[in-house]
């Protein structure tokens, strides 16, 4: 007899940090997984401008992307997803979808957050409502489905931004951005991100539905799919001949599958609750070159560094007090180098 599958949602299965997870389920073996996405038999949607191509739903990207992929092809050929993996069609905005999509599901793992290629004209209606509503619809859905837990992923962008938060200080839980502040600088995602987590801790005071936030630094690692997003950007920008000065800055990073280990201990954990802040490596761009240089020596690297003094580090105590753990940061950037060159990226 095939042994009892436990049911868990993924909203967003076929983004970044979403696709690994969805893997890392489907890896256990006892989980059987309904991944939402906008359209399970959709073609990625693409189109040409100059040399670049943007994506209807990842970030814009100046790298060459396939046209006529399947958005979700990757997912269709991980090990288990003939048997236990369904992608179901929804919008979180609409909430009859998001409910049917979370019925009878014993865990739910809310990854699904608007992230715009674009400066928004509209950013309430274009970038915070569906990121708070979309929230919203989710945790109600769970709640009516009486699901057991519910991971919402947020953001380290929720924690840092506050101009009175002492320079030096570690940042932990206990650090909010502040909304107005966000505003100001009209950083929507910030504003996004740190809205809807607050409204996920609320809810769940507010009906005892149990509800985990982890909160990712800049999360990068190998891919997937030959889908460039931001924090890969970031990177592979440090492999292009005119980029002879770049800043100095700390980076705070982590592992894509760093993330999807921590979200599934958030979830697997009894003992989890509140709020976890996901970061492993804080580390200067110019070690990370250098990192890269002893690897890769042949590629063109930026020569020239501009010291920056903003040096904001993340604290994730609490989440390895929980048992999560993390690669080195040599091991990343190799797996992650390695991708890109397997999809043709860095030619």
């Amino acid at each position: 007899m095939d042994p009892v599958r436990k049911s868990v949602c993924v909203t967003g299965a076929g983004g970044f940090v979403a696709s690994e997870l969805v893997k890392l389920l489907l890896s256990r073996g006892q989980y059987a997984v309904r991944g939402t996405v906008r359209d399970p038999d959709a073609d990625r949607e693409t189109w040409e401008c100059g040399t670049a191509f943007f994506l209807e739903v990842e970030r814009s990207s100046r790298f060459f992307i396939k046209k006529g992929a399947s958005k979700n092809a990757h997912l269709k050929v991980l090990e288990g997803a003939e048997e236990r993996l369904q992608l179901l069609k929804a919008d979180l905005m609409d909430y009859d979808s998001i409910a049917s999509a979370v019925a009878g599901c014993e865990g739910v793992f809310h990854v699904a957050s608007p992230v715009l290629s674009h400066r928004p004209s509209n950013p309430e209606v274009e970038v915070i409502a569906p990121a708070v509503i979309g929230t919203t619809n989710v945790l109600k859905a769970c709640y009516e489905a009486k699901v057991r837990r519910v991971v919402v992923v947020s953001s380290c962008g929720a924690v840092y931004a506050n101009p009175i938060y002492p320079k030096g200080k570690v940042f932990d839980e206990d650090c909010w951005s502040d909304e107005d502040y966000c505003r100001k600088k009209e950083d929507w995602y910030l504003v996004s991100k740190t809205l809807s987590e607050r409204e996920a801790l609320a809810f769940a005071a507010k009906t005892g539905l149990d509800v985990v936030t982890v909160c990712p630094s800049l999360v990068f690692g190998p891919l997937m799919q030959p889908t460039v997003n931001l924090s890969s950007e970031m990177i592979l920008k440090y492999f292009k001949a005119d980029l002879e000065t770049v800043e100095n800055v700390l980076s705070n990073m982590v592992d894509i599958r760093d993330v999807a280990d921590a979200l599934l201990l958030t979830y697997e954990k009894p003992e989890a609750s509140g709020r976890y802040i996901c970061s492993s490596h804080a580390i200067k761009i110019s070690d990370m070159i250098n990192i890269l240089k002893t690897m890769y020596p042949s590629y063109p690297y930026p020569k020239n560094f501009v010291e920056d003094d903003v040096n904001s580090v993340y604290s994730s105590e609490k989440l390895q007090k929980l048992g999560w753990s993390f690669k080195p940061i040599e091991e990343s950037l190799r797996d992650t180098v390695e991708s890109y060159k397997a999809f043709g990226i860095l030619n």
